[in-house]
């Protein structure tokens, strides 16, 4: 079990503080775990607190993490998630605006209906900018001021799937949501960049090692490349000085049909 930490302790020394959305699974557990084994203090986010609690529970032996449920795509929920860090660690040095879904997979464009264009849409997107509306916010106005947000692109970002306009728009969106991001965030010594993902092995993504939909109508099974190396980027990201950024970074398993895709 960790060791709870007071808010003295919390803010002791040089530790940062980092908040990453969708803890519960997959690559947002995998970099939770590798900042708070790296020294972070870590808020955990995400729908379902039993899935954070076993995020938790994977911290080394004194790390600092804190669970908390909620739903990205809800103000409200964002507004409380940030009070709750803020009010546990008093800063925040990082945002990893991770929280995504796929959406149902597989519908063609003509078929997919409204509520899951929307559901998609409220997550990936509207997420995303409330939370790091937030972020920045709280970057802006803390002592010392500043701070990195990192939201989590897509190859999707760059080239789509067959049948999947819903998660690619709003990945497409998430790149002019960064840009933006970094350009305003210039003055206040907030760094905001972008990590784009090509099968990273995650229940998520459990499908494409067996087959996944190719552009020329054929099914084919995909490599995939171990989330600890998607984490350890983000880390390396998180960790460099304010003063430099990386803009955008793909990290992809390295035969997967991306470069030629289709």
């Amino acid at each position: 079990m960790n060791t709870v930490r007071t808010a003295a302790e919390e803010n002791t020394g040089a530790q940062k503080v980092a908040l990453v959305t969708g803890a519960g699974s997959g690559i947002g557990r995998a970099v939770a775990v590798e900042l708070l084994a790296s020294g972070w203090s870590v808020a955990l986010a995400g729908r379902r607190p039993e899935r954070l609690q076993e995020t938790a529970a994977q911290a080394p032996e004194g790390a600092s993490a804190l669970p908390v449920r909620a739903d990205v795509s809800r103000p409200g929920d964002v507004e409380a998630l940030f009070a709750a860090v803020r009010d546990r660690f008093g800063r925040l040095d990082l945002l990893f605006n991770n929280a995504g879904t796929f959406g149902p997979g597989g519908v063609p464009v003509e078929e997919l209906p409204y509520e899951a264009w929307r559901h998609v849409v409220d997550t990936n997107l509207n997420g995303a900018f409330l939370c790091a509306q937030a972020a920045y916010r709280q970057m802006k106005e803390q002592d010392p001021p500043g701070g990195r947000i990192i939201n989590n692109g897509s190859i999707s970002a760059h080239t789509p799937r067959p049948h999947s306009v819903a998660y690619t728009a709003t990945k497409h969106a998430l790149t002019g949501l960064t840009k933006s991001l970094s350009l305003d965030g210039r003055p206040y010594g907030i760094a905001v960049g972008q990590i784009d993902i090509g099968n990273a092995a995650t229940d998520m993504t459990a499908g494409m090692q067996t087959g996944a939909l190719q552009a020329n109508g054929e099914t084919a099974p995909e490599p995939v490349m171990d989330v600890a190396d998607v984490a350890r980027t983000v880390r390396h990201m998180a960790q460099l000085p304010l003063e430099a950024n990386v803009q955008f970074a793909t990290v992809m398993a390295t035969a997967m049909p991306y470069v030629g895709r289709g």
